[in-house]
């Protein structure tokens, strides 16, 4: 009897112990979950101090057209008026709120959608660490990554990532290239108007031409003048001004 036992027993852990393939797919998806996380977490808090050496889309684009043009400037390079230009065409209250500006968002919901209200943060965290196809798990994804971002990366980071991968023209990247393309000078030179022209192009760089502006495009870089000089006298720059 205590022989039939020792058997039943062994029959029994070697049962328990049988492949089991919807316990071990559950087991390998939470662990492939997990480790996403945290390489996405560990990415994010290394692009805190180190620049993103391409994203998908400058990847996809180069695949394209063969080569882009593209290089990197920190922002203490870039004229301050080209920096609040930016600001003031993309993202006005860019230094209150904390990664989304919920009166953008609800202006754009009332439009029907025809206009974005995602701010320079969303931006940067599509632009860095997602891709540009619109769907609603790259906008969950991107609405779980925002806050993370704003919460280890100062403003100022912020900023000089979107001036340096932001697309200026047709395989064009990056402030830097995107001033010499179109003026003949570095960021640091533009003036007022070159850098509300070049900042008036970002929303669609390959229909617009800063170095041929269309009437307007000419009346969108002026209303963007206006609003990088209110936003400099109201404050609303403090945040990544020296």
């Amino acid at each position: 009897m205590a022989v039939q036992a020792r058997r039943k027993q062994k029959s029994s852990k070697a049962t328990r112990r049988r492949f089991q393939p919807i316990a071990w797919l559950r087991r390998w998806l939470l662990r492939l979950v997990f480790g996403s996380i945290v390489a996405t977490v560990a990415l994010v808090l290394l692009y805190s101090v180190v620049n993103p050496p391409i994203t998908h889309t400058i990847w996809s684009e180069k695949r394209r057209l063969g080569d882009v043009d593209r290089e990197w400037v920190p922002i203490e390079h870039i004229s301050p008026v080209l920096v609040r230009s930016v600001v003031a065409a993309e993202d006005a209250n860019y230094c209150q709120h904390w990664g989304f500006d919920l009166k953008a968002i609800q202006s754009a919901l009332q439009d029907g959608g025809q206009r974005g209200g995602s701010s320079l943060s969303q931006q940067v965290v599509k632009n860095v660490f997602l891709w540009q196809h619109r769907s609603w798990f790259r906008k969950a994804v991107e609405t779980l990554l925002t806050p993370l971002v704003e919460a280890t990366w100062s403003k100022r980071r912020i900023l000089e990532v979107y001036l340096n991968v932001a697309e200026t023209d047709e395989g064009v990247f990056g402030v830097e290239a995107g001033a010499r393309k179109y003026f003949g000078k570095g960021p640091d030179e533009l003036s007022a108007r070159e850098a509300a022209l070049l900042a008036a192009v970002l929303p669609n760089p390959k229909a617009r031409s800063a170095a041929r502006p269309s009437a307007s495009l000419q009346r969108r870089a002026e209303r963007i003048a206006d609003g990088a000089a209110t936003i400099r006298a109201d404050g609303r720059s403090a945040c990544f001004e020296d």
